[in-house]
């Protein structure tokens, strides 16, 4: 049995799936709780969407990165380090800006996710279909969505302690451009990356679907990653890398 907790956050729906015992009570619903006003504080942090956020203030001059919370420049840190490794597919300061909200939402909600660790209880946290799970005993059972119908999957993975993220057009449109370009990537369906950390699986889904007909051999040299690559003429691909490292 499952029981699902649901609330709209950042602008898109957050769903929290827990099992066992503890799934039920005072207990959930306070550590939901937590969990959302972990988002919440995210959001009002980062959103680029409020005047009042530290990240509009800072694009608008109105503070310097050493006046932002801790929160701040870490998640600037990840963004220059995912330029770095990406060799520009990824990229915070595209057209001249700054947008970290490419890094935020995974960050995020692997964050809120601590709230839930020792809780006693199986859980699955998603927000806008990316995921990160912890299982005691039998795996989660993770569908990938077929962009061509995404009413259906095109696999399942099964997932005990992880991360999921996907990357594509399916539901946002043509959203993502390259940095290096500013040109609408060509050659990819979606992308969809399984690791240890939910900040870099969903980091790395967007710089492969970026990078298209490379994103193969770019995937093979992220460490403790698998992805699961739909190419634009509905063939599929599996790419792992080598084994994790510490950095996540």
């Amino acid at each position: 049995m499952t029981t699902h907790y649901v609330e709209q956050i950042m602008g898109m729906p957050v769903t929290l799936a827990l099992r066992g015992p503890r799934e039920r009570g005072s207990a959930a619903q306070t550590v939901w709780r937590d969990v959302v006003s972990s988002l919440r504080a995210a959001d009002k942090t980062f959103s680029t969407f409020r005047l009042d956020s530290w990240i509009s203030r800072l694009k608008r001059g109105e503070v310097s990165i050493q006046d932002c919370p801790a929160d701040v420049q870490e998640v600037l840190e990840l963004g220059e380090r995912a330029r770095l490794e990406s060799k520009g597919a990824f990229d915070i300061r595209y057209a001249g800006t700054i947008d970290p909200s490419g890094v935020v939402k995974g960050w995020a909600v692997e964050r809120a996710a601590r709230c839930l660790e020792g809780f006693g209880a199986d859980y699955c946290l998603s927000a806008g279909g990316d995921l990160v799970c912890w299982s005691d005993d039998d795996p989660w059972r993770i569908g990938i969505e077929n962009p061509f119908a995404p009413e259906k999957v095109m696999a399942v993975v099964p997932i005990r302690a992880g991360a999921v993220a996907t990357s594509g057009t399916v539901h946002r449109g043509a959203h993502i451009r390259d940095p290096r370009t500013r040109d609408a990537p060509a050659g990819l369906s979606s992308v969809t990356v399984i690791g240890p950390s939910l900040t870099w699986a969903d980091i790395d889904a967007t710089a492969a679907y970026v990078q298209g007909s490379e994103a193969p051999q770019w995937l093979e040299t992220r460490p403790g990653r698998t992805a699961f690559i739909v190419w634009e003429d509905g063939s599929t691909e599996t790419v792992s890398g080598p084994a994790a490292d510490t950095r996540g």
